[in-house]
């Protein structure tokens, strides 16, 4: 069972969330919360799966709360999904660098939604692909200069291939297609380079490829 917790200051909000994950056989709200000091109150005491965390809260925001969490050695295997109002919003890149495992708007179909919280859990994709390659092309043109590689030291070469695959946005299926291998094997290279790189998930991932450099913006065609 997936176990979510509702981080949104609407209460329509997460009664509309809550009765579209609630009625799954796979998953279940542990709580809700109406703003960010609440949130991470109730994720330090529940530890759920996944958090659908609203950017923007009285308070604490999402940002901060997410921080917050993904500091936490003891909530790693925490997963936050930030929910904002427009596809691009300004902060979606920054709540990525802030450890959230990626972003939905609040008006995603209902299959999205759920496909989007068993994906994170499982750890197999950074959400939608074509929305996350929306994002990676409207900011990483706005990211500073690339930082020295030397964690790249750390993996293979067909790993950091699978890394910069990964950095522009290709799901697991794209990319074994690409490299002409099974999906699973270009599932573990994933799993691997996450490992050597202390990555939290695939979303840091995509961070950490344009941040060494080894993924340069205008890269997506």
């Amino acid at each position: 069972m997936i176990r979510v917790l509702l981080a949104d200051d609407q209460s329509l909000v997460r009664a509309g969330f809550r009765a579209l994950l609630d009625a799954q056989p796979d998953i279940e709200v542990a709580a809700e919360a109406a703003d960010g000091e609440e949130a991470v109150r109730r994720i330090r005491e529940l530890r759920p799966d996944v958090v659908l965390m609203d950017i923007r809260m009285p308070g604490l925001d999402g940002l901060a709360a997410t921080r917050r969490v993904t500091g936490d050695p003891a909530l790693r295997d925490v997963k936050v999904v930030m929910l904002t109002t427009f596809e691009l919003d300004e902060y979606v890149f920054e709540a990525i660098r802030s450890g959230a495992s990626g972003f939905l708007v609040k008006d995603t179909e209902p299959d999205e939604l759920l496909r989007a919280v068993r994906a994170v859990v499982a750890g197999d994709a950074l959400l939608s692909p074509g929305v996350t390659r929306r994002l990676i092309a409207e900011f990483a043109a706005r990211s500073k200069e690339p930082a020295a590689a030397d964690a790249l030291g750390r993996l293979t070469e067909r790993e950091r291939e699978v890394m910069a695959l990964v950095g522009i946005g290709l799901s697991n299926e794209e990319i074994a297609r690409r490299l002409v291998v099974s999906p699973l094997t270009a599932k573990t290279h994933v799993s691997r380079t996450m490992v050597k790189l202390g990555a939290r998930d695939r979303a840091q991932l995509v961070v950490l490829a344009y941040e060494s450099g080894l993924v340069r913006p205008g890269w997506l065609g």
